[in-house]
């Protein structure tokens, strides 16, 4: 009976040894920041995974992390509470339906400061965030530009306006001021006129007398 337990078990080791997802390739680490850092990793084609183990490590071996995720085809997950300036080493695992792969190979990293800007690379070009950014401040710089024309639009016609107005003004003045004038200059000749004609009625009662 022990021969046959020892077999069976023998039997299972190998069977889940032989079925075990392979190890994740291309690990990689993109988007350092001083508190953060992305890891990407590849897994073969042809296997069932269903989830990843990620394994943390300071280089002065102070702290430890594990981090594990199952029911998901992420192949990507972002490390968080990372401190500035400081060497990390992660392993990648994969987790299929009958356990884990063996680890990958160990990748080292080093985050920044929290005054470096971001490194300008491909992989923080590809990151979504950063893109959000660009594409904001395009927009953000092109709604400007639209304000300001609509302002100056607005700024020529308010002084073509005016400019018209006070010329409009002008013609109805000089308007005015003809018309008082011939009305003025025909009162003067009526007492004149009758001026002369007084003068001449008492030119004719003289000579009658």
């Amino acid at each position: 009976k022990s021969l046959l337990i020892s077999a069976t078990v023998s039997l299972i080791l190998v069977h889940l040894l032989c079925n075990r997802p392979p190890a994740p390739v291309n690990v990689s680490v993109m988007h350092l920041r001083a508190d953060s850092a992305t890891v990407s990793w590849e897994v073969p084609e042809g296997d069932i995974i269903i989830g990843f183990s990620i394994s943390q490590q300071r280089m002065d071996g102070k702290m430890q992390r594990f981090i594990r995720e199952v029911n998901t085809t992420s192949r990507s997950c972002v490390l968080w509470d990372l401190e500035e300036e400081t060497d990390y080493i992660i392993q990648v695992q994969s987790i299929g339906l009958y356990g884990e792969s063996q680890a990958s190979k160990r990748v080292h990293f080093r985050t920044l400061k929290k005054t470096d800007r971001f490194p300008s690379n491909s992989s923080n070009q590809d990151d979504p965030t950063v893109q959000g950014l660009d594409k904001a401040r395009h927009l953000q710089t092109g709604e400007m530009i639209i304000i300001v024309v609509v302002l100056l639009m607005w700024a020529a016609v308010i002084a073509l306006f005016c400019r018209q107005y006070d010329i409009i003004k002008d013609n109805d003045s000089s308007n005015s001021k003809e018309k008082v004038k011939p009305s003025s200059e025909r009162t003067t000749p009526e007492h004149h006129s009758g001026g002369l004609l007084q003068s001449k009625v008492g030119h004719l009662a003289i000579s009658n007398a």
